[in-house]
């Protein structure tokens, strides 16, 4: 297992529109400072933690949410190596280990050592319009080409490592690490990946007359999805949709970053959280 980070400095950020999140991110670093650590608290929209964070201040960053939450988190310290432990007040919590009422017990594990990192790949994705590079971004789930407000199918080209693989038609394309197995991708019949893997998964989104199957690219290859025809947009881990025109190209491929999760336990712990959650639907009020 990886080395185990140094947990001097600790910063708690929580989502900002869960109250009971900004309390407990307080309760945290207080247990934090009782142990010797030194710890602050805010939220993930606080833009001066965020320039800490990012100027490397901290070893670690404790997320109080649930996987959005996660996700926001892995943006902001993938890319200074920054290790994240979350704690789930969320409904699902796929990315987390920890519940609102464990967080004590599992800190004191964490206080002696008892931990390991696990790394999660992240997708570089660049939009590009007649070879011209538009914006380039990093995903921890998932880079998704779909179709707009309209209800016609896209027609979609993936083309793997330089060779056409084919042309969906489909409401979409869903280019996923294996931590997005477990989002839309999952949502839309795909496969569940362990996480450490480092592959792609190609997923068409409601295909028509097309390829209607999965595709689990082989690791260090790349994808381009480029829009043949109709109104599509790109959006990036669920952030605000880009426009496409019609030619834009979507090159996916293995990032510059990995997301670091603090983990307990010894790696099974992902399919004991995953089939806990299996047969959960938290929009018809089953438990969380």
């Amino acid at each position: 297992m990886p080395e185990s980070p140094p947990l001097q400095r600790v910063v708690i950020a929580a989502h900002p529109r869960l109250p009971e999140g900004v309390r407990e991110a307080a309760a945290i670093a207080a247990y934090f400072n009782e142990h010797g650590r030194t710890s602050v608290h805010g939220t993930l929209d606080d833009a001066d933690l965020r320039k800490q964070v990012r100027e490397g201040a901290y070893d670690l960053l404790v997320a109080v949410g649930g996987d959005g939450t996660m996700l926001r988190a892995g943006h902001l310290c993938a890319p200074v190596g920054i290790p994240i432990l979350g704690i789930n007040l969320g409904r699902l919590g796929f990315l987390i280990q920890i519940g609102r009422d464990e967080w004590r017990a599992t800190l004191d594990q964490l206080f002696k050592g008892e931990h390991w990192l696990e790394n999660r790949m992240m997708l570089r994705v660049e939009h590009l319009r007649a070879g011209d590079s538009l914006g380039s971004w990093h995903a921890l789930n998932e880079v998704v080409v779909t179709r707009d407000a309209s209800v016609r199918p896209v027609r979609v080209s993936a083309t793997v490592d330089g060779r056409l693989l084919t042309t969906y038609v489909a409401d979409g394309l869903i280019a996923a690490t294996p931590t997005g197995s477990t989002a839309y991708a999952l949502a839309a019949g795909g496969p569940i990946l362990p996480p450490e893997l480092r592959n792609i998964l190609l997923i068409p989104i409601a295909p028509h007359l097309s390829v209607d199957r999965a595709i689990v690219l082989s690791e260090g290859s790349s994808v381009t999805m480029t829009l043949c025809q109709g109104a599509a947009v790109l959006c990036v881990d669920g952030q605000i949709p880009i426009g496409l025109a019609e030619n834009d190209a979507v090159d996916v491929r293995a990032g510059d970053y990995t997301v670091q999760f603090v983990r307990f336990g010894d790696p099974g712990y992902f399919y004991r959280n995953l089939t806990a959650h299996m047969n959960q639907n938290p929009t018809i009020g089953l438990p969380r």
